[in-house]
């Protein structure tokens, strides 16, 4: 048996004598690997596991504040890294895909300096954890720690790659031709939810989505077949349609090659989506907070040791004579060093200035700047409702960018295009028809219905964004957002944030709120826009008019933030909040407050139905000798404040009126800034006028109790006034 040989001279090696690696060499003389192939996959998985274990040195120093590896994954991610394309494909790896990463071009300074938080973090630019993956150049798409919301982002830069490549668009972002996207976890991540949701959205759409799966038997303490039906994903997913499974030892960077080879094959051509299941190891514990000697035997932690890919890869080139012990040695001798020295320069790599903590939290292009603010060009009477108004701007807008997409639960009038040629049918549009035409007025594609999953809906939405386009999506009821809220809090609001500006996710997310209805009952009537304001990152936006709803929606599609975009139901039809068309280009800035009504006594501060509910109100204490100011916040975030104190500065007394809860409800913010901010101009208390603090119930006597009436309105203001 030789055992030095040239470069192209790999597939030569005979190794009777090791009847155990015959099919590895087999594999190398069918793809005719080249020694620098093998020392390509020897070098990228050393330095990986030697960059694990800077890393926890750094820790241990108290120069990186976490760490999690990606040891034991090597194998499977170096082959994987090997086959697809950087800057070509997509990819959303997980925290233990460092060997990947570091294989498609990511350096392992930019690594250590992702644990050590400075300047050189080019994932996160200080604002993750280590292990946080990220490099726009390389399209490796910001991820962040929540499991299973990858998914369906990854879903959705799928589909916009579709969109993409069917329109055809000059200056648009950029489709590469049969590009794949990647999207990775680990054995314990198979349980949530939105794997299952993004796997079948995959599937339904033929999608070009690579979902790898590398299961090292643990989620964290848990094993796999506690978990996981048969104790294996690829057994439970065996037959799911339109899903072509491949399975492989992981730890072989040689039989995972194979793999991937032929997986890029088939997902290149079109196939569909495509699920790799890759047995591998994990000998370190889950994270330095975990300590995997309290659960795992001595003897099963010592199998992990010999099947390691660290261990057993090296092996295999030195027990078929491919490599020397010499040569593997100096292979490990060259990532060590590497690894040290990058190590060494990036614990003198400068942290980000403190002054920058708030930068990338919002788009430059700022919504409440003059840009958005365009006078109204009347047309028509003044008999448009607020839900009609939304729908003529969802189709004004949708004529003029064909990179926006609308979708959700029957958004669309049909599914299939073609009944739109049966006169007797009318079409679906939405459950209040607010959608109705939409599809109509759009290109091909761009609206379309989403599965009945508000979490689906939002995730690919997220990854759509992420990619360039402009999704205006409807969750159906804001009584069942909550399923998405993961996506809206954890991801469509940090996007920009954790990615440091690199990626973006400016998005509008349409929800019909509130009660009034008598019969919504709990489920049909819930209000909760403070739980929104409560997340930096996210626009929240509420009209009370058919007017402000053209201005403030247009403003939202326009704009470069993710927007919740927040249309009460009772509002809709009725006659008193209708408008004339105020044109195509009309739109008005976020954070400026609408004077409804000009008054000396008192202040309210009100949005939704409340507004409504307050000028009746107002009337009345007008019969009595009082003038009330009325102010329509109409963006709850960015909130006019400076409206207020210049309101208060007249009248000195202040009564807020929302449909929310009392308790936590925003109106309790509002208070709490003036009473930081404006305090002296006051000659009262602040009251508020609220929902009470239960559920809304069916009847309809108990529903006009618990939410507030006008007649809470009259007699607040009464107490008002008299102190």
């Amino acid at each position: 048996m030789r055992t030095n040989i040239s470069e192209n001279e790999a597939t030569a090696v005979n190794s009777k004598s090791n009847p155990e690696y015959n099919k590895k060499l087999d594999i190398i003389k069918k793809h005719k690997l080249t020694k620098a192939d093998l020392s390509w996959f020897l070098k990228n998985i050393y330095l990986s596991r030697k960059t694990d274990d800077a890393e926890i040195t750094m820790k241990k120093q108290n120069k990186a504040f976490f760490q999690i590896s990606g040891a034991g994954h090597e194998g499977i991610l170096s082959a994987t890294a090997k086959v697809l394309k950087p800057k070509h494909d997509y990819f959303i790896p997980y925290y233990r895909d460092r060997a990947l990463v570091l294989g498609l071009g990511h350096s392992v300074y930019e690594q250590l300096c992702q644990a050590n938080g400075n300047t050189g973090d080019t994932a996160s630019h200080g604002r993750q954890m280590p292990a946080h993956w990220g490099n726009v150049n390389l399209n490796i798409v910001s991820k962040s720690s929540c499991t299973g919301t990858q998914f369906l982002q990854a879903v959705g830069i799928a589909e916009a790659g579709l969109h993409l490549k069917k329109m055809k668009l000059k200056d648009s972002p950029v489709y590469n031709d049969r590009e794949i996207v990647y999207v990775s976890c680990g054995d314990g991540t198979t349980s949530q939810g939105e794997f299952w949701e993004g796997l079948t959205t995959a599937c339904v759409n033929k999608l070009p989505v690579l979902f790898m799966v590398e299961d090292n038997g643990y989620a964290i303490s848990t094993p796999t077949w506690v978990q996981t039906p048969g104790g294996s994903i690829s057994k439970a997913l065996a037959n799911f349609p339109g899903l072509k499974i491949f399975v492989c030892d992981g730890n072989c960077p040689i039989e995972s090659y194979d793999t991937m080879v032929e997986v890029e094959k088939y997902l290149r051509a079109g196939n569909g989506p495509v699920l790799v299941h890759a047995s591998v190891t994990r000998p370190y514990s889950h994270s330095l907070s975990d300590d995997h000697g309290y659960y795992r035997t001595k003897d099963d932690l010592a199998d992990e040791h010999y099947r390691d890919v660290f261990n057993s890869f090296p092996r295999f080139l030195t027990g078929t004579g491919l490599f020397t012990t010499d040569e593997v040695k100096a292979h490990l001798d060259e990532a060590t060093k590497e690894v040290r020295d990058a190590m060494n320069r990036a614990l003198e790599t400068a942290w980000p200035d403190k002054s920058t903590y708030k930068d990338h939290l919002y788009s430059d292009i700022d919504p409440t700047s003059s840009e958005f603010d365009t006078a109204p060009q009347f047309s028509g009477k003044e008999d448009i409702p607020l839900a009609t108004a939304i729908n003529m701007t969802l189709k004004s807008e949708i004529k003029k960018n064909p990179l926006m997409m609308v979708f959700g639960e029957d958004v669309a009038d049909f599914t299939e295009v073609e009944k739109y040629e049966n006169p007797d049918l009318k079409g679906k549009g939405g459950v209040f028809k607010v959608t109705h035409g939409v599809q109509k007025a759009a290109k091909a594609g761009q609206v379309f219905n989403s599965p009945l999953a508000e979490a689906n809906i939002i995730g690919r939405a997220i990854g759509m964004a992420m990619r360039g386009l402009k999704p205006v999506v409807e969750i159906q009821f804001f009584d069942y957002i909550w399923t998405a809220y993961m996506q809206l809090k954890n991801e469509m609001a940090t996007t920009r944030y954790r990615s440091g500006g690199d990626f973006k996710c400016p998005m509008v997310v349409r929800v019909p709120i509130g009660g009034y209805l008598r019969g919504g009952a709990m489920y049909h009537s819930q209000s909760g826009e403070s739980l929104f304001t409560h997340n930096p990152g996210i626009r929240v936006v509420y009209p009370s008019n058919a007017q402000d709803a053209i201005g403030l929606l247009r403003t939202a599609i326009r704009c470069d933030d993710p927007v919740m975009f927040l249309e009460h139901k009772h509002l809709y039809y009725q006659g008193y909040n209708r408008s004339a068309d105020p044109g195509e280009e009309y739109m008005i800035p976020f954070g400026k407050a609408r004077v409804v009504k000009e008054g000396k006594s008192a202040t309210i501060v009100a949005w939704g139905a409340l507004v409504q509910k307050s000028v009746e109100a107002a009337k009345e204490l007008e019969k009595e000798g009082h003038s009330i100011e009325i102010l329509d916040a109409r963006t709850i975030a960015p909130f006019d404040f400076e409206a207020v104190f210049k309101s208060l500065k007249k009248t000195h007394r202040l009564l807020i009126c929302h449909e929310e809860h009392k308790t936590s409800g925003f109106a309790g913010e509002i208070a709490a800034r003036v009473n930081e901010e404006a305090f002296e101009t006051l000659d009262a208390p602040i009251l508020r006028v609220c929902s009470e603090d239960t559920h809304v119930a069916y009847c309809p006597d108990l529903e006009e109790v618990i939410l507030p009436q006008t007649n809470n309105v009259v007699d607040a203001l009464r107490k008002l006034l008299a102190y």
